[in-house]
């Protein structure tokens, strides 16, 4: 009985793998994402920035205003980190496809007449709690405010995402300052790099471009503040990348985003560190930044000390700054 019972369970879980894999190659042999068919269409405003939100066919068990709040809330995350939001005109494209929570995004830079491009695959059983826990829209928003580098430089991009999205939602206040850095405790050692690595820019492997990517914004924003007296950060130079035109939609030497990033905070960090690690395996020392910083876990609870040597880092690379609300 139990083996029937796991031959059905099986055969479904099969069905929907298969099924959704013809959705995807359908949709993508349909013309690339921005040509795709759109059934209906809205847009919102966060400051100057308009986001149009493209829905394409199918139905969806949520109403449409509460998609439109999920990606509002997005982009007001990534305003209120960058000050503004990265570009001034930029489109979401909602696909369905079976299943739950969100399947798949992905991001484009100067097609379709704007600036940046976004395709998002909801699953069509994707439920109210699915959307207030995901992370995936904030991060693909994040990738317009960088611009497009050389293959072989995908793991700042990554990182960075990986970085800056939970800290954006925290300072817009939809998570905790716990939360993020138990997060980073628990994942940023997938970065390490391991015993066949050659640097960021040699080692293209799942942890080491996401993680290890993380690992250089987590070092290069605590070594900006100690320089500068915390007076600016990593948030301070991603700022100043997107003001001299450092979006997805142009394409720049990795070089040239982090001498520009440099020259907001009026340090070297960034191409200093890009130095020692793009082509050499440099371990960051987690463990010694978590004590500076004052962050402990104490049986799965994570513990803030302020009198830590760095606690104020800390504090001030979560802290909020103005909020930019988003317009429906």
């Amino acid at each position: 009985m139990k083996r029937w019972r796991l031959a059905i369970v099986t055969a479904c879980a099969s069905f929907v793998f298969i099924a959704f894999g013809i959705f995807v190659w359908a949709q993508f042999h349909n013309g690339p994402p921005w040509q795709h068919p759109v059934a209906s269409s809205r847009t919102i405003r966060i400051g100057n920035a308009a986001i149009q939100i493209d829905f394409g066919p199918g139905s969806f068990d949520l109403p449409t205003e509460t998609i439109l709040k999920w990606v509002g809330n997005s982009a007001s995350s990534v305003a209120t980190y960058y000050g503004r939001f990265p570009v001034a005109r930029d489109r979401v494209l909602i696909e369905f496809a079976p299943g739950r929570g969100i399947l798949r995004g992905t991001s484009w830079g100067g097609v379709g007449g704007f600036p940046a491009f976004h395709r998002m695959v909801l699953g069509d059983k994707t439920t109210q709690s699915d959307l207030d826990e995901d992370w995936e829209m904030t991060h693909e928003f994040i990738h317009s405010a960088f611009p497009s580098v050389d293959d072989e430089h995908h793991w700042i991009e990554e990182g960075l995402a990986v970085y800056v999205e939970p800290i954006a939602r925290v300072q817009r206040g939809f998570l905790l300052p716990e939360k993020i850095w138990a997060d980073m405790m628990s994942d940023m050692p997938k970065g390490d790099p391991g015993s066949s690595d050659r640097g960021l820019d040699q080692t293209h492997t799942w942890g080491r471009t996401y993680w290890g990517g993380a690992q250089f914004c987590l070092l290069a924003d605590v070594m900006i503040r100690e320089q500068t007296h915390n007076r600016k950060g990593l948030q301070d130079a991603l700022r100043g990348i997107v003001d001299a035109g450092g979006t997805i939609d142009h394409d720049w030497p990795v070089e040239k985003a982090f001498e520009t990033g440099d020259r907001a905070t009026g340090t070297h960090v960034l191409s200093q560190l890009y130095g020692s690690m793009r082509d050499t395996p440099k371990p960051v020392d987690l463990q010694g930044l978590w004590q500076k910083l004052g962050v402990s876990d104490s049986g799965g609870r994570i513990r803030f000390d302020d009198h830590a040597p760095e606690a104020d880092i800390r504090k001030a690379i979560t802290r909020s700054p103005s909020i930019i609300p988003v317009s429906f």
